[in-house]
Formats: structure tokens, sequence, C-alpha cells
């Protein structure tokens, strides 16, 4: 699904980031790992996969741009990586506001602007932002991320209208809940009720977030630009 062609994942050395990148691999890509730093999982899953990776803060511009210039042409970008604070709105203080907007809104613009020279040269290329259904307005979340996931699909629809002309087509994948470290690390009696009300009962799998994402990486979604596409087991529903 995916021969032939390079993908770039952002924050890939757990959770949603490396079940894609695992199942970027099986479907024929030339996959690139990236994390914040040369940590063991990613170095890991380096040596799993046979696959590169790349390490650095995505909320520092010149480092992003640094390390795209040394990997060559990308084909696909999964702006995965995020941080998820679980604070409250009077909790959070200004320096951790920042540093959410800075890695889940700035982040990906920074690693889009990286690789979008490129993919315009070539006349094709495909990004995909991975927000969350906490960027909903109905949907009840800790106020940082969801605002940053809320900007990020914003982003997406202006992205997409924006580079349309040079066959650059950008989508997001809204995921609602999902078995990863950082939901395991934010779990709390309100997100358990929640998860309750999901139909069908049960949190997502990793995997099950990276087939969509994939699928809008792939020629199979060509005439899909600008979408959230939301993966939350019927959760929204309710809403």
């Amino acid at each position: 699904m995916l021969e032939n062609k390079t993908i770039l994942i952002t924050g890939s050395s757990r959770g949603i980031g490396a079940a894609t990148a695992r199942l970027a691999k099986q479907y024929g890509a030339n996959v690139i790992l990236h994390g914040e730093t040369k940590s063991k999982n990613l170095v890991d899953l380096s040596l799993e996969l046979k696959s590169p990776y790349i390490f650095c803060d995505v909320a520092d511009e010149t480092a992003v741009r640094r390390e795209i210039s040394s990997i060559g042409s990308i084909d696909v970008l999964v702006n995965n990586a995020g941080i998820n604070p679980s604070k409250t709105f009077m909790e959070l203080t200004n320096k951790e506001w920042r540093r959410i907007l800075e890695v889940n809104v700035l982040g990906p613009v920074n690693f889009s602007k990286a690789v979008i020279p490129g993919m315009q040269s070539r006349g094709y290329g495909k990004i995909i932002n991975v927000a969350s259904v906490k960027g909903y307005n109905h949907v009840a979340g800790k106020p940082g991320y969801a605002a940053s996931k809320a900007a990020l699909m914003r982003i997406t629809t202006s992205m997409a209208e924006e580079f349309a002309q040079y066959g650059i087509l950008v989508n997001a994948v809204a995921p609602g809940f999902t078995e990863t470290e950082m939901t395991a690390t934010s779990m709390s009696e309100v997100i358990k009720a929640q998860i309750k009300e999901i139909s069908l009962k049960r949190m997502a799998k990793p995997e099950e977030i990276a087939e969509t994402i994939l699928f809008l990486a792939s020629d199979k979604a060509n005439y899909i630009t600008g979408q959230t596409i939301v993966v939350d087991g019927g959760y929204l529903i309710h809403g």
C-alpha cells in the first residue's frame, strides 16, 4: 500500500507513532523514525524495523530543519508528536501553556514547513496531523491539550487549501481514547466515565489509529484533503 513511499513519523518511539511505524513498514514504506531524544525506545525500534531515525525537539525550528536536511526527500509526513499535561485551567502556568502550544501546534508547523518545499518541487506529498476528539468543543478535556488539538485541526484545513495547487494533501486523524502510555498516565475518574460512553465499550488499539493514518498516506486517499477523520469507536455520536 505504501511501496516506495518515504514516510517520516514524529514521536514514533512509542504509542500511536510506534504502531504507525511498524504498520508502515509492513505496507512497504521506507520509514524514518523520530524522537525528542535518542531514547532506548527509539533506538530499539530502529533496530527492529531496520529504519533510520532522527531526534530533536519538535519546537526547535532550527533543529527540525537541520534534521530534515540530512534525510532527503519525504513523501509522507505524520505529525504525531505531542504532550498532554493533565492539569486544570487554574493549575496550568504560562510556561506550561507555551510548551503545550510549542509541541502540539508549532511542532507540526515546523516539520511541515521543513518538508513542504521538497513536496512542492516534486508535485506530490501527504501530511497527516494527529489531532484528538478532545479538540471538539463539546468534548470535555484538559484545556491546554484540547486547545492545541483544536488549533491543529484548523491549521489542517488552512494548509489543505493553500497547498492543494502543489499536489500536497493535508488531513488530520482525531483519535478517541487509545491504549497508549500517554493515556495511562492521564487516566482519571472523569476519563473512566467517558470511556463508558464509547459505543464500542472499549478504547482503541494504537494499530487501529495507525490504519487510518496510513490509509490517508496511501494513494487510496488521493481525493481526500482538508478533512479530520474521527476514529473514536462511536464516542462523539453521544455528544
